[in-house]
């Protein structure tokens, strides 16, 4: 399964970290944001990268080059900063099956896996990781409702008002019918094609799409705090994982003197 990943933003709320360099290369933990995305996505068996850049593309191409970790990278530029279903058509042509796709501005610990096993299994036409928060903070995301057996019926980009405090976390995986929903989308009030008008479309036409409740964490990073709290989540974890790792040495080393008394 191929994985597309946005990376094109220009990150105006991050600044001053991203004076010299686009969103996804902010270093949090020390190694960019898109490294993150990348680890994962490999890890989750993508057979190839594509990546969608804008904003100081440059910075990103020279970096990474045309592979990570032995899987290929192939690049679309956004020319316009004008909404994720905008930056999406930028790839149609290189996916004809279903695909993953990633904000590359968010740092998971999360079940993603369960995304993609949901629509291999299920075959719906899109499966979203989706996360409950505190209702105030809903009207910063794209907020869904869901039926009892866990389908979206309904996504609203950024509401004043939201129906409720569900929302989705910036990962996705697609059927390549979303590009013609995407085709579809007019322009918002703010003047930006949404991925939400393109997954309502979708909805209308009689499509299913599941929501998977995340398992764990994610953080987007949107702001300075943001990266800072990104990096302290990553740094807890390693140290969590350096404290096992060395409890289950000593365990070892324990039961090895055990056996060499007796």
């Amino acid at each position: 399964m191929k994985a597309v990943v946005l990376a094109a933003g220009e990150g105006t709320r991050l600044r001053p970290l991203t004076e010299d360099k686009p969103k996804g290369m902010v270093e949090i933990d020390g190694k960019p944001i898109l490294t993150h995305c990348f680890e994962q996505l490999v890890e989750l068996g993508a057979s190839e990268l594509l990546v969608v850049v804008g904003y100081q593309k440059e910075v990103i191409i020279s970096h990474y080059g045309d592979e990570f970790e032995g899987v290929p990278i192939t690049y679309a530029h956004q020319r316009e900063q004008a909404g994720l279903a905008h930056a999406l058509l930028t790839v149609e042509e290189h996916i004809d099956d279903d695909f993953m796709l990633i904000l590359g501005d968010n740092i998971f610990d999360a079940n993603l896996a369960d995304v993609i096993n949901r629509q291999r299994e299920d075959r719906a036409d899109a499966a979203f990781l989706v996360e409950e928060v505190p209702m105030e903070e809903a009207n910063r995301y794209g907020v869904c409702d869901t039926n009892d057996y866990g389908e979206v019926t309904d996504v609203v980009e950024k509401p004043e008002n939201p129906p409720t405090n569900l929302v989705l976390t910036g990962f996705y995986t697609f059927t390549p019918a979303i590009f013609h929903a995407c085709h579809l989308v007019q322009p918002s009030a703010r003047g930006e094609y949404e991925i939400s008008e393109a997954v309502d479309l979708l909805l209308r036409s009689g499509r299913t799409i599941d929501a998977i409740r995340m398992d764990g964490w994610r953080i987007d990073v949107g702001y300075p705090e943001d990266r800072d709290e990104a990096e302290r989540r990553l740094q807890e974890q390693r140290g969590e994982a350096s404290a096992d790792a060395d409890a289950e040495s000593d365990s070892e080393a324990e039961t090895a003197d055990a056996t060499g008394n007796e």
